[in-house]
C-alpha cells in the first residue's frame, strides 16, 4: 500500500470519529432542548391559566360582573384546550361546571358560595398537578442530561482513547523510517559504507531503502577500490618529505604532529616514532627551538641555529593547510568554501646564501672604505688645480675639472651610503640617541643644502611653532634623512620653485615632511621608493644616485622607532614624511 493511500485513510478515520462524536452531541442537546420545551411550554401555561382565573373570583363579589365572567370564561376555554396532564381535564370539567353554578342567576348566594369554593379547590388541583408534572419533568430531563451527560463522556474518552492511540502511532509510521534514513546518512557522513536499511512491505520507504542499500554498496565498492591507491599514494608523499633537505614539521587542526622528517628531527634532537601523534605544544615546552619555530610570527629575520658542527641559517616558513569542509552541513558549505585542516613549518637552510650576502657586504664596505681616501685624495688635487697660484685654467680647463669635482662628490657620497648600507646589514649600526629639538634638526638640514637651493633660485619655506616637544633621536642620522629628502626635493624640482619643510606634532609623535612641486612619482614605482638600489626611471635630466639614499632613510628611523613614507601624484609633486615618537 501506498503512503498516499495510507495517510488518506487515517486521515479519514479521524473525519469519521469526529463525525460520529458531534453527531452524537448534536442528538442529545436537541433532547435536552424539546424536554426543556414541553417544561416551559405547557405546564407553565397551565399555572397561568390557572393563576388568572383565580385572580379574578378573589378580586370580585358574588355575584361576578359580565366582564370578569367573559375573561374568567376565555381563561378556562385556554386551560381546556391546554390539558396535557391526567386527571387535570377532570379537574377542569368539574371547574367549568363549578364556573356555571357561580354564573347561574336562578341559584341561591349560598349555592354560589358553595360553587366558588368548589372552583377555588379545582384551582389548586390544577396548580397542583401542573407542578407536580414540573418536578417529574424536570426530574426526567435532570436524568436525561445526566444520561447524555454519561453518553458523551463515553463518547469523548472512547474518541480520545482513538485519537491519542493514532497521534501517538500514526506520526511514527512517517517519522520512523526517516529518523532511520537520517542516521543511516550521517553514518555516510562519517565514511561508513557499510550500513543498510530494511524496509518490509511495498510503500515508498521500501523502495527508497533498495536504492539506498545500493547506493551504498556502490560506494563501499568504491572506497575498497581507492583505498590501496590511497595508501601508496600516502607512502609515496611521505618518502618524498622524508627526502627533501628543508626541515619539515606538519601539525594538524589540534596542534598535533603529522610528520616531521629526517632533517627536522635532527635540528629538533626529536624522534620521530615518540613524535608522531604527540600535542607540539606540550613538546614545545620541553624543546626551545620547537617553541621558538611555533611562537614566530611574521619574522623575517633567520633563525641561528648550530647544525653540521657550525652556527646555520634557516629561513622559517608558516603555511597553513586549507581543505574544502566536506564534513560541515550543506550551508556552512555554501558559506565558506576552504577550512583549516593544519599547518606546515619549513626551515630552509639558507647559510650558503647568508655566507655569500656577508661576503658581499665585507667587500661593499672593504672597497668603500679604500675608495674613500685616493677620492678624498683627487678632491685635494682639484681645488689644489683651481687654486690660481698653481697657474690659471682656461675655460675648458676649467670645465673638466668642475665635472671632475662634481662627479668625485658623487662617488664620495656614494661610497658614504655604501658604508652606512654595510653598517646597517651587518648589525654594527651605532646610534647615539639625544635629546633633540625637531626644529632644530630641520634648521640644521635646510642650512646643509640652501646653496645648493639658491643656485636652482628655489624657495626653502620651513612650517613649525617654536615649542615642539623634545624626540629621543639620533641627531645626525635624523638630519642626514632630511638633507637625503632635501636634495632629492631641489634634484627633482623646477627652478624658482619652492620646497617646504614642514614640522608637527601629531598625537604622541613628530612629523617631519618635505613637499616639493615637481613632476612626481608615478604610483607604481611609489611601493619600491624605499628598496636598495632601486630608482625611478628619469628622463634623463636629473642625474640619478645610488638607489640607496631612500632605503638607509628607512633604516635609520626603523632603527629609531619611527615610521617613513611617501606621498605623491603626478603633475602634484612628492612629499615625503616620517615620524619620531615624543620624549616621555
Amino acid at each position: 500500500m501506498k503512503i498516499k493511500t495510507k495517510l488518506r485513510l487515517g486521515f479519514g478515520f479521524l473525519f469519521v470519529v469526529v463525525i460520529f462524536f458531534g453527531a452524537m452531541s448534536l442528538y442529545y442537546m436537541n433532547k435536552i432542548s424539546v424536554s426543556s420545551k414541553v417544561i416551559l411550554k405547557d405546564n407553565y401555561e397551565s399555572l397561568r391559566f390557572s393563576r388568572s382565573m383565580r385572580t379574578i373570583i378573589d378580586e370580585n363579589e358574588l355575584p361576578l360582573p359580565a366582564a370578569a365572567g367573559r375573561k374568567f370564561t376565555e381563561q378556562l376555554n385556554n386551560e381546556q384546550k391546554n390539558v396535557t396532564e391526567k386527571g387535570e381535564g377532570k379537574a377542569v370539567a368539574l371547574l367549568a361546571e363549578s364556573f356555571r353554578e357561580i354564573t347561574d342567576q336562578s341559584a341561591s348566594p349560598a349555592e354560589q358560595k358553595q360553587a366558588l369554593k368548589n372552583a377555588q379547590s379545582q384551582l389548586r388541583t390544577i396548580d397542583e398537578l401542573n407542578m407536580n408534572a414540573i418536578v417529574r419533568k424536570n426530574d426526567q430531563a435532570q436524568q436525561g442530561v445526566e444520561r447524555a451527560a454519561t453518553y458523551l463522556i463515553t463518547a469523548a474518552s472512547f474518541c480520545f482513547i482513538i485519537l491519542f492511540s493514532f497521534s501517538v502511532n500514526f506520526p511514527g509510521f512517517v517519522a520512523n523510517p526517516l529518523r532511520e534514513f537520517s542516521e543511516a546518512i550521517k553514518e555516510i557522513s562519517r565514511k561508513n559504507y557499510k550500513q543498510h536499511l530494511v524496509f518490509d512491505g511495498t510503500d515508498e520507504f521500501a523502495e527508497l531503502a533498495r536504492e539506498f542499500n545500493a547506493m551504498t554498496s556502490q560506494l563501499n565498492k568504491w572506497e575498497n577500490s581507492n583505498l590501496a591507491k590511497l595508501q601508496s599514494e600516502k607512502l609515496r608523499i611521505e618518502a618524498i618529505i622524508g627526502q627533501m633537505q628543508d626541515a619539515i614539521i606538519g601539525l594538524n587542526e589540534k596542534k598535533e604532529v603529522l610528520f616531521l622528517n629526517q632533517v627536522a628531527g635532527q635540528l629538533l634532537n626529536m624522534n620521530e616514532q615518540d613524535t608522531i601523534g604527540a600535542n607540539a605544544l606540550e613538546l614545545a615546552r620541553k624543546n626551545d627551538l620547537l617553541h621558538q619555530i611555533l611562537s614566530e610570527k611574521g619574522n623575517d629575520k633567520p633563525l641561528k641555529i648550530f647544525a653540521d658542527g657550525k652556527e646555520s641559517y634557516f629561513q622559517l616558513e608558516r603555511r597553513e593547510i586549507m581543505v574544502p569542509p566536506y564534513d560541515e552541513p550543506q550551508d556552512q558549505l555554501i558559506q565558506t568554501s576552504m577550512k583549516t585542516a593544519g599547518e606546515v613549518y619549513i626551515l630552509k637552510n639558507i647559510t650558503q646564501y647568508k655566507e655569500l650576502d656577508e661576503a658581499k657586504t665585507n667587500f661593499i664596505a672593504t672597497v668603500s672604505h679604500e675608495l674613500k681616501t685616493p677620492i678624498s685624495s683627487i678632491k685635494m688635487s682639484l681645488k689644489l688645480l683651481d687654486d690660481e697660484r698653481v697657474g690659471e685654467m682656461n675655460p675648458e680647463q676649467r670645465e673638466l675639472v668642475q665635472h671632475i669635482k662634481e662627479d668625485c662628490g658623487r662617488l664620495l657620497k656614494i661610497t658614504s651610503e655604501l658604508l652606512d648600507l654595510s653598517q646597517v646589514e651587518t648589525g654594527n649600526l651605532q646610534l647615539n640617541f639625544v635629546k633633540s629639538d625637531p626644529r632644530k634638526i630641520a634648521i640644521y638640514a635646510m642650512d646643509a643644502v640652501r646653496f645648493q637651493a639658491e643656485q636652482k633660485s628655489i624657495t626653502l619655506e620651513l612650517i613649525s611653532r617654536n615649542d615642539l616637544p623634545k624626540v629621543n633621536v639620533d641627531t645626525e642620522k635624523t638630519a642626514w634623512v632630511m638633507v637625503n629628502f632635501l636634495s632629492n626635493a631641489l634634484r627633482y624640482s623646477p627652478a624658482k620653485s619652492q620646497v617646504i619643510i614642514q614640522v608637527v606634532q601629531v598625537g604622541r609623535n613628530i612629523e617631519f615632511s618635505v613637499r616639493d612641486f615637481g613632476k612626481g612619482i608615478d604610483e607604481q614605482y611609489q611601493k619600491r621608493l624605499f628598496d636598495r638600489y632601486f630608482q625611478v626611471p628619469t628622463d634623463g635630466n636629473n642625474k640619478s644616485g645610488s638607489g640607496l639614499g631612500l632605503a638607509i632613510s628607512k633604516d635609520f628611523i626603523t632603527a629609531e622607532g619611527g615610521k617613513i613614507w611617501v606621498e605623491s601624484a603626478i603633475g602634484e609633486g612628492s612629499r615625503f614624511c616620517f615620524l619620531l615618537p615624543v620624549m616621555e
